[in-house]
């Protein structure tokens, strides 16, 4: 279950780069940023006051990054009395009206990968994402909506000091929690609605976080109103990537011409997918509504029935640079500011600098984006949370949005419905109907611009339009898939991504409404 977040996309080139070309990299930047830029420079705090000053964060003047990245705060609050440690967290103000007595929450997966690599390469205010020159800001930004922090948990990643000391989910849930009373507190959000996101191993970690605050009853503190969840880990590995390695010729089919894998490969995989019962498996689970009597899943371990592992191998064997994350990256890899790890060591490491930890209000620290370190020492001792708190999640907000992106080829999309399908929430099992509505990303006249090749507009400004993908939502559950990307959709497709998320606020009625972006 370990699924660090885009390793294969984000494996740095050649990391040698300190050398001459390291320096021509450097120039270009600053000729592309030639002086610090002073719009929207921050005049006034909303949450300054003398309990938060201690974690401002200087927005006018934050390492290499050539604007003002705003108002927010950072540092450690304690996760005390069910941890002994303290998490880290970045909160970052909204200066969107609706946003005024709401705070959502981001997290990554792993389990052990910091949430700093959903902000700064997937919807935080400034981006800095792989082979780009230097930080730019993100009219796709999560802020522009809502209140957001992103928090780095369990103790012992990313930024929060370890060693860590959880043996399932509750031990999670109950840290994370003492942690949460601590930061309404200090911040003065006492009532605040409250959203939980993230992707991957989120996938886990969220429902138990949601079921915990629940379960505390307790509204000043804990008002949780719906939590989104993409690509995430939400059932046994077995199901998730073997089992739903059913999914995994049928995508190779699908995708065909990006594997490019020879006919006699191709006829191999097709009929090891019939006599090892994936396909009878996908049939009959994959029906709306689902079959009263569920299929049981073929045994993966079966002699020749690794059939995810024989796509992978081949396909690596014909693109060295395949990305189980995104299927149609190709190579070269692209240098990473996360300093994720490749063969030659990544080009950088931007959260590892002294100056970015110094200015984020952290003890030296040697950063990981996603640490050595086992989160579980003796693994998680929870039951997925498919087959444990999310369902009740469902019933208790109606509001729980999934999210897929169909180039990701670790978790498939496919996984994700067939467990929902095996899943009884308010009374029903699964969806009654297929889930094959239009996803729908408004347009905008920057999406013009580019098509017209006006320069000056920035590339980030393209998110993508028009129908994106798929969503249906039956009895408080929405499940969204979305066309061209991977396994981190506000990355690849952030249009979508941004949607999704006024979707899960209520800031539209449904995915398919055709209105503006709610921006602020």
């Amino acid at each position: 279950m370990y699924l660090w977040a885009s390793f294969t996309l984000l494996i740095a080139t050649v990391a040698a780069l300190e050398s001459p070309h390291r320096k021509a990299l450097k120039q270009q930047a600053a000729k592309v940023f030639p002086k610090r830029d002073t719009q929207h420079v921050q005049t006034s705090y909303q949450y300054l006051n003398k309990k938060t000053e201690q974690f401002l964060v200087d927005g006018k003047d934050f390492p290499q990054v050539p604007f003002d990245i705003g108002e927010s705060y950072s540092g450690l609050l304690s996760n005390t009395p069910h941890g002994n440690s303290s998490l880290f967290f970045w909160f970052f103000p909204s200066s969107n009206p609706q946003a005024s007595k709401e705070i959502t929450i981001w997290l990554n997966g792993g389990p052990g990968c910091s949430s700093l690599d959903g902000l700064l390469q997937e919807n935080g205010p400034f981006l800095w994402q792989s082979g780009t020159y230097a930080p730019v800001r993100n009219p796709y930004s999560w802020t522009n909506l809502t209140n957001v922090v992103y928090i780095d948990q369990p103790a012992g990643t990313g930024f929060s000091p370890g060693p860590p000391t959880v043996q399932n989910e509750t031990d999670v849930s109950n840290q994370f929690n003492d942690f949460w009373k601590r930061f309404i507190q200090t911040f003065s959000m006492q009532g605040y609605t409250v959203y939980i996101t993230g992707e991957s191993y989120a996938g886990q970690y969220i429902p138990y976080l949601a079921s915990g605050m629940l379960d505390r009853k307790d509204t000043t503190f804990f008002n949780l109103k719906g939590i989104q969840i993409n690509d995430p880990s939400i059932n046994e590995d077995n199901v998730m990537i073997y089992v739903l390695i059913a999914p995994a010729v049928p995508a190779l089919n699908h995708f065909s011409n990006v594997f490019s894998l020879n006919e006699t490969f191709m006829e191999h995989i097709n009929n090891r997918a019939e006599e090892c019962g994936y396909n009878k498996f996908l049939n009959e689970a994959l029906r709306f509504p689902p079959p009263k009597s569920f299929p049981i899943a073929p045994d993966e371990t079966k002699k020749d029935c690794d059939v995810w592992d024989q796509i992978v191998r081949a396909a690596t064997y014909i693109n060295p640079c395949f990305n189980m994350y995104h299927l149609t990256d190709f190579c070269p890899f692209l240098w990473d500011e996360m300093g994720f790890p490749s063969l030659a060591g990544g080009p950088n490491n931007y959260f590892n600098q002294s100056a970015v930890q110094k200015a984020l209000h952290v003890p030296s620290t040697n950063y990981a984006v996603c640490g050595e370190s086992n989160i579980f020492p003796d693994g998680d001792g929870s039951i997925p949370s498919a087959l444990g708190p999310l369902p009740s999640v469902i019933e208790r907000t109606n509001n729980v949005l999934i999210g897929h992106g169909w180039y990701d080829y670790l978790l498939f999309m496919n996984g994700s419905l067939a467990t929902i399908q095996n899943m009884t929430w308010n009374g029903v099992q699964g969806f009654q109907t297929p889930p094959i509505e239009p996803l729908f990303v408004p347009y905008t006249n920057t999406l013009n611009e580019i098509a017209n090749g006006i320069e000056k507009t920035p590339f980030t400004a393209d998110a993508g339009a028009g129908i994106l993908g798929t969503a249906h939502t039956e009895r408080g559950l929405t499940f969204s898939t979305v066309y061209g990307s991977g396994h981190e959709i506000p990355q690849y497709v952030p249009g979508a991504a941004y949607r999704q998320l006024e979707f899960l606020l209520g800031r539209i009625k449904s995915l398919q409404e055709k209105g503006p972006f709610t921006t602020k």
